[in-house]
């Protein structure tokens, strides 16, 4: 494990070994995608790339997006249309994040073994974020596959814990 740098990150993610379902976890990872979930983001974009969107205030403009997605969702819940992800029956706390690699606080992994996982992600707007990873240690792992969409987040994510670090050890040292 050397030469991977993580940052403290307390996140919850449930998990499961992916070879016995393989087929399933592929199906519910591609179901997760922005383009199969967001059919109002596609608009959006489509609607950023004809400028038809220039004169508008983007973050106004990102808020009633998600204020849409949010009624979308309740509607699914009245209409009893709710999307229901698989059950996953391992669940662990992760310590560290980096990049490309997660480390939980148990030794609960099999090395060299694949894992489709959903983490809890504190975003905006927060969701499950889907991935699979594979087991580098027991309690260290690799992501192996991710949404394009949900990289950008994760590494903004990632990012966004080393400022914190950074501001907690330069308090540390005034």
């Amino acid at each position: 494990m050397t030469g991977i740098r993580f940052i403290p990150a307390p996140l919850q993610a449930t998990f499961d070994l992916s070879l016995a379902n393989r087929d399933l976890y592929e199906k519910e990872f591609q179901s997760m995608s922005e383009y199969e979930e967001d059919s109002i983001g596609q608009w959006l974009k489509i609607a950023k790339a004809k400028g038809e969107t220039k004169d508008s205030d983007p973050v106004l403009l990102e808020l009633i997006v998600e204020l849409h997605k949010k009624i979308d969702r309740l509607t699914q819940i009245v209409k009893n249309e709710e999307k229901h992800l698989l059950p996953l029956p391992n669940s662990a706390n992760i310590s560290d994040i980096g990049f490309e690699h997660i480390k939980l606080e148990e030794e609960i992994l099999e090395p060299n073994q694949e894992y489709y996982m959903r983490i809890s992600m504190p975003l905006f707007p927060k969701r499950d974020m889907p991935l699979f990873i594979e087991a580098i240690s027991k309690d260290v792992a690799k992501i192996v596959q991710i949404h394009e969409k949900d990289e950008r987040d994760w590494n903004a994510y990632v990012t966004a814990r080393e400022r914190v670090m950074i501001r907690q050890m330069k308090g540390k040292n005034v």
